[in-house]
């Protein structure tokens, strides 16, 4: 019976990330970009310049600098699918699925513009400055009444999608990668995750940002100087492999462990699929934390522009090139963060090894508290604020469940409810398009005029 269930949840997850919900993530960041003028290309210098800090104003609202809000977001957003599922899409899809992945992180970026813009314009702020934010908010005081339940939907989806894809399969991956690599047992290992987390989620999002602006930049630091010396040491194949990626995007070819002769549809799907469940364009979440940002609509949607561009196309390329030029992608019997952690240790030896173990670890906690705040915007859009506590010690109860259990079909649905975000976020996007571009046109307007500069 457990075995049909799983089988049949499968299949719904086979379902809901099919060709229709990529074409649709594709087709709606092609359109955006296109729609804005290219903001990813136009915006980018501002947007690292806004991101040091010589734009943050004191008197705008909200509750965490724009570095913290890009460090909170990231710190959801880079994890396993980085590491492991990087290492799918290669093994699957061949080398031509890096290719696709570069687009999605490209189109994915003027996605995310698109939804942040829109989740700081149209933000709660209570009496005490805290801020509530996401795409439900964004249906609830942008949209007529009657949409009320589409956003209701996006809340609940939001809450399912934290407990399983945010936090289970994140303390999961945890705990079996460190008793694989140093013997520590799960339950050990779930409750050190536990008591880490309470630690965090008391603070609410200052203190994830907080924590988030030290943790994000120091994993990503330690996980691109080991996957950089790997592409180094082997920079004689470099160009090769470069052909390989650009020659498999329109042909398609697959690793001996993956399905033989992958078809030139299966080669984008893998890439993008990748890509998107990494950088989680179009499925609103992220917005939530860049909502609590002290900033202006536009330019924090500027400081998102950013977010694909680091964990894309920075972070799963260098995964890819990892794995590509070692060869650990043809190795018949190994996949996901395996995959990575041979790739590493074929250079490095058994420190890389623990470079991919470190990183996991680090990945999959940052992911974990990220998606904490995430589902506490659904709990307050629902049931409304004073429940957050209650939902804190839940979730933190869920982080010791999903490190000894194997809840395949928990996992399954909620991966599926995960995808399903897309579609009330990108709804409430293009019913709300001409506004995001009067605002846009608006703030260049005042940054020609020179009425928005530089504070420090």
């Amino acid at each position: 019976m457990l075995e049909t269930i799983e089988q049949l949840t499968g299949q719904f997850v086979g379902i809901v990330w099919g060709v229709p919900l990529v074409l649709a993530l594709v087709g709606s960041g092609i359109f955006f970009t296109i729609y804005f003028g290219f903001p990813q290309l136009r915006f980018f210098k501002h947007s690292i310049e806004i991101i040091s800090g010589k734009y943050d104003d004191p008197k705008d609202k909200g509750e965490i600098s724009h570095f913290q809000a890009l460090c909170s977001a990231l710190s959801a957003t880079v994890g396993l699918g980085n590491i492991a599922g990087v290492a799918v899409a290669v093994s699957l899809g061949g080398p031509g699925a890096v290719f696709w992945l570069w687009v999605a992180g490209f189109i994915g970026m003027c996605t995310k513009f698109t939804e942040v813009t829109l989740s700081v314009k149209y933000r709660d702020i209570e009496d005490n400055g805290t801020v509530h934010g996401g795409p439900m908010f964004v249906i609830k005081n942008a949209l007529s009444k009657k949409f009320y339940p589409v956003a209701w939907i996006y809340a609940f989806f939001v809450i399912l999608s934290s407990f399983g894809a945010g936090n289970m399969f994140q303390s999961n991956q945890m705990s079996s990668v460190l008793k694989s690599s140093a013997g520590v047992p799960e339950w050990a290992s779930g409750l050190i995750f536990c008591f880490g987390a309470s630690l965090i989620l008391i603070g609410g999002i200052k203190r994830i940002g907080k924590v988030t602006g030290k943790l994000v930049p120091l994993m990503v630091g330690v996980y691109f100087i080991g996957a950089l010396t790997i592409v180094l040491s082997l920079y004689e194949n470099v160009p090769d492999m470069f052909m390989q990626i650009f020659a498999g995007a329109f042909a398609g070819t697959a690793a001996v462990g993956g399905f033989a002769g992958a078809a030139f549809k299966d080669v984008i799907i893998m890439g993008i699929r990748r890509a998107t469940f990494s950088n989680e364009a179009g499925m609103g979440s992220s917005a939530m934390a860049h909502s609590a940002a002290k900033s202006t609509p536009v330019q924090e949607g500027i400081v998102a522009l950013l977010e694909p561009f680091i964990d894309t196309i920075v972070v799963c390329t260098i995964t890819a090139l990892a794995v590509l030029l070692t060869g650990a992608w043809s190795q018949p019997g190994i996949a996901g963060s395996e995959m990575t952690a041979v790739a590493f240790e074929t250079v490095m030896g058994p420190i890389g090894r623990w470079i991919v173990t470190l990183t996991v670890t680090l990945f999959a906690f940052s992911t974990i508290i990220s998606w904490s705040y995430y589902g506490e915007q659904g709990v307050t859009f629902i049931a409304g604020s004073k429940y957050i506590p209650h939902y804190r010690w839940v979730f933190i109860g869920f982080i010791f469940i999903g490190s000894i259990a194997q809840l395949h079909v928990v996992l399954n649905v909620s991966d599926a409810v995960y995808g399903l975000l897309a579609l009330p976020n990108l709804f409430a996007c293009y019913m709300l398009l001409p506004k995001v571009k009067e605002a846009l046109n608006e703030y260049q307007e005042k940054r020609n005029r020179g009425e928005i500069k530089p504070f420090k």
